[in-house]
């Protein structure tokens, strides 16, 4: 028979799957509070009721998250599940407070993405669409990495786009691309993008009630960890580094773009991020390779 603090988390979790949470998050805050209860609970015995969780012994988890010697980013990402989870019950009104709200999260430390290069995004597509790398179907290898960076989608806004998300008839070719919380938005195809996935839609296989723009050898919707492992495959082969992942084209185009003088919150709209300290980061990336290349060419540098 489950604990009152047990019934509460699958209510809450239940709660989370019905509203706009991923996958990836309801799996990632399920393993956090399952390892909650399990440090709640003693021995042989029921953990603590939840109106009777106190500060203190949420501050004792948390000294035990640091002396698993967790990063920082690993142990805020398990308070906001615990702080989600309090919130959940004190809008029930089974506590009267969220005492999680009164941890201190760590400091996570700023890391900036590593982008690619302009010249080499574009050799690495160029010798994708030169056949450089025999594949059983190069067409859609191709239309995917030019729509990956082109659009500057989320692999699993890739994965999930629909025939009817394409609006082909339009002079100007745009997509609608839901991204995280399920909001939608439109996003331009620029030419050579556009170019590319026509010549992957002529050949596509005829797939009968399948939406799914990119299929896999099967005829059914290509999932994120089949088009993980296209790109690595790709990369590795043709650029000789296999740390290259999807996120790295979406990185290279809020850059490229900003590089190119495109306005900031013109970026945020194209990405998709709710807010505009996310896409910030990629100004840090920007000035980060000004002085790369001011150390480099000044003479007083």
């Amino acid at each position: 028979m489950s604990s009152r603090l047990e019934h509460e988390i699958e209510r809450y979790l239940a709660g989370l799957a019905r509203t706009a949470a991923s996958p990836h998050t309801l799996d990632a805050y399920r393993s956090d509070l399952r390892q909650l209860l399990d440090f709640l609970s003693p021995p042989e015995a029921e953990p603590p009721a939840p109106e009777a969780i106190d500060l203190l012994l949420l501050r004792e988890w948390m000294l035990w998250l640091y002396r698993q010697e967790l990063q920082a980013v690993s142990i805020r990402r398990k308070v906001a599940a615990v702080r989600g989870l309090f919130q959940f019950l004190q809008r029930e009104g089974v506590v009267a407070i969220n005492v999680a709200r009164l941890l201190r999260l760590p400091k996570a430390p700023q890391k900036l993405p590593v982008v690619m290069t302009a010249e080499q995004m574009n050799t690495l597509l160029d010798d994708v669409a030169a056949g450089k790398l025999e594949r059983p179907y190069p067409s859609r290898d191709r239309a995917m990495l030019e729509v990956l960076y082109g659009c500057g989608l989320r692999v699993s806004e890739l994965a999930g786009l629909n025939l009817d998300d394409l609006d082909r008839a339009a002079q100007e070719t745009w997509m609608r691309v839901r991204g995280k919380g399920k909001k939608e938005r439109q996003v331009p195809l620029p030419g050579q993008a556009a170019a590319a996935l026509e010549r992957y839609l002529a050949e596509r296989p005829v797939a009968r009630d399948e939406r799914a723009v990119f299929l896999n050898h099967r005829g059914h919707r290509l999932g994120v960890r089949g088009i993980h492992g296209i790109v690595k495959l790709y990369a590795t082969v043709l650029t000789g580094d296999p740390s290259v992942h999807p996120h790295a084209f979406r990185h290279a185009y809020a850059t490229h773009l900003l590089a190119g003088g495109a306005d900031l919150r013109a970026i945020q709209e194209l990405l998709g991020h709710a807010r505009l300290s996310t896409t910030q980061k990629y100004t840090q990336v920007s000035l980060t390779d000004l002085m790369r290349v001011y150390d480099k060419a000044h003479p007083k540098a």
